[in-house]
């Protein structure tokens, strides 16, 4: 008796059977291991697939076999096979206990670059753009990594994250490209818009992180390769849109006071306005020596170039390049949100988010520490930002507010007022700016006060609590409000007038409609009849709805009834929830009452 999926000798495979093959078969065919099998297809952008039959079983990952032939014949696997080669015969030098040799057989190693799959995986700029979230959450979580033998992470890599993470943000706050911020518990979300491309990324706290057991840290780390050489691109080309040189030459005292951020803002704002000059190094030398006359060169060198004239300048990035750039109407409100307004930042505050986010929306800012723009006593400072009461000297002339206060008039782009969040009170809830409430179909009350007051910020009537929208639709209540001339009333009344004879006039049929269905009429309930007919019009006209939906349910096909089915569920869901929400809300203020 025949297998049951017997095929005739000499005949080709056909479906699924030929356009797929097992992880397992692809190992074979490449003669690679399950690491650099995993590596390859990590840097060449290679996923598995889900054919609709699955051949060889349901417990077999599958990829396509053209997507093992691009495997077959890349490059950079030779390079793989010589660098394995190559470990092997400094691993036998060690063997032998010949340190010497294997020491000069480390010093040249080969290497490779992954400078080739980038510009084959994106071919233009916005292709990168589009795939960038992932990259800059992977960079900024290793930036904050502790180095660790056993991850096999480091020191060098956890600082080349740092330094690409600062330049990109260097960059948002510079062209005042970030447009949302919401702190969570898992991090800070930020989202920037680029050429028309939005881009959202997660940092985490500036807390201490832990390693954990459940997280295959060399897959991490193959894509933090690839991800590092993509943001250097990246930075490179955004960089060069300013006419500034890349990488950035930074000012080594504030590399070493941690102020990475701000040494970029002041090296971006001196070569824009073409002033940086390139220092002298000399390659021979190498001693502690050099470097520190080095270091010394490179920040006379930036203090003599950048202006000097007014305390903090130089956070308050001014746009002077010789090519001029088209903003768009939100860069222009950006920049100038924060525009004249003066912070300081105490000890306590997420120093590096603030130092972010403050530029980007037009602000000057200052810390507490060394190089430091501004000290804490110049009387020029309007915002103090502070997390938890001071026992220092207090300053009337600027307000105490909390860290939230900053992300919220970011989010909804009007100053607001400080009184709730002043140092010691708690402060209202801090609204994520990617959640639409309409559509969620719950609006909280501190939405709606920002709601009103952005619409005082744009001269606009919106109806009072407990005031519905159809009173702001009579048109005498316009006019009184001074919203429209007596002309336009006059017209709005009439148009109204006929909207109302229209909707008699369906009443009255509907009402005929209905008496036609009743042979007998007792006179002497006639009031009753009149009622019960009027209760019955919304009645039937709520039937007939019913009515029509289950028809147009009964003529759709299979697929549709089932996605329309799914789309009730989820409204059913979502109501539920809205429901439930509300309950919670109304227990919460008869307890507080």
């Amino acid at each position: 008796m025949a297998p049951k999926h017997y095929r005739p000798a000499g005949k080709k495979k056909e479906g699924n059977a030929a356009r797929y093959m097992t992880r397992s078969q692809a190992l074979k065919h490449l003669q690679v291991n399950l690491n650099l099998f995993r590596r390859l297809c990590i840097v060449k952008g290679i996923f598995p697939r889900e054919p609709k039959k699955k051949v060889k079983g349901n417990h077999h990952t599958y990829y396509h076999v053209k997507d093992i032939a691009f495997l077959h014949h890349e490059p950079l696997l030779e390079k793989f096979r010589e660098i394995k080669t190559y470990q092997k015969k400094v691993l036998k030098a060690k063997a032998k206990k010949n340190e010497e040799l294997a020491r000069l057989l480390l010093t040249r190693q080969p290497t490779y670059k992954l400078d080739r799959l980038i510009r084959e995986r994106y071919p233009t700029f916005i292709d990168a753009l589009r795939d960038l979230d992932d990259c800059l959450t992977m960079v900024h979580l290793f930036a904050v990594l502790p180095a660790s033998d056993r991850e096999k992470l480091e020191v060098k890599r956890v600082h080349n994250c740092r330094r690409l993470s600062h330049e990109w943000q260097a960059y948002i706050s510079r062209t005042h490209a970030l447009r949302k911020v919401f702190v969570s518990v898992k991090g800070i979300y930020y989202q920037a818009e680029l050429e028309g491309q939005k881009i959202t990324w997660l940092t985490p706290h500036a807390i201490q992180q832990v390693f954990t057991n459940d997280v295959d840290f060399g897959v991490l780390l193959t894509f933090l390769e690839f991800y590092e050489s993509l943001l250097s691109f990246i930075n490179f080309k955004l960089y060069h849109t300013m006419n500034v040189k890349y990488p950035p030459i930074l000012d080594s005292r504030l590399e070493a006071l941690a102020a990475d951020l701000y040494a970029l803002s002041r090296y971006i704002d001196a070569s824009s306005r073409g002033m940086v000059v390139e220092p002298k190094v000399d390659a021979s030398s190498s001693s502690q020596s050099k470097d520190r006359e080095e270091s010394e060169l490179r920040l006379a060198q930036l203090q003599h170039q950048l202006p000097s004239s007014e305390p903090g300048a130089l956070m308050h990035l001014v746009a002077d390049n010789n090519k001029e750039v088209e903003e768009d109407e939100e860069t222009r409100v950006c920049k100038s949100f924060f525009k004249d307004l003066k912070f300081f930042l105490s000890r306590e505050v997420p120093r590096e988010s603030l130092l972010f986010v403050l530029p980007a929306f037009g602000g000057m800012v200052s810390w507490e520490g060394e190089g430091a723009p501004f000290k804490e006593d110049d009387e020029s400072i309007t915002h103090h930002i502070i997390d938890k009461p001071s026992a220092g000297h207090m300053y009337l002339s600027r307000e105490y507010v909390q860290p939230q206060w900053i992300y919220d008039c970011v989010n909804a782009r009007i100053i607001l007022p400080t009184e709730k969040y002043m140092v010691g009170r708690i402060p209202p809830p801090h609204l994520s700016p990617f959640v639409d409430n309409e559509a969620e179909g719950y609006v909280p009350d501190y939405a709606e006060q920002i709601k009103r007051l952005q619409a005082a910020a744009r001269n606009e009537v919106l109806p009072l609590p407990g005031v519905g929208k159809e009173d702001l639709q009579d048109p005498q209540n316009l006019l009184y409000a001074g919203v429209m001339s007596r002309a336009e009333e006059a017209e709005a009344a009439e148009n109204k007038k006929k909207m109302a004879a229209k909707e008699q006039q369906y009443h009255e049929e509907l009402k005929l409609e209905l008496k036609k269905g009743k042979e007998v009429v007792v006179e002497g309930d006639s009031d009753v009849v009149a009622e019960s007919e009027e209760e019955a019009a919304p009645d039937a006209a709520k039937m007939q709805l019913a009515d029509d939906d289950a028809m147009s349910v009964l003529t759709m096909s299979r697929k549709k009834r089932k996605l329309y089915q799914a789309m009730q569920i989820h409204n059913e869901r979502k109501n539920e929830k809205v429901e439930l929400i509300k309950k919670r809300k109304s227990k919460l203020n008869a307890v507080q009452d």
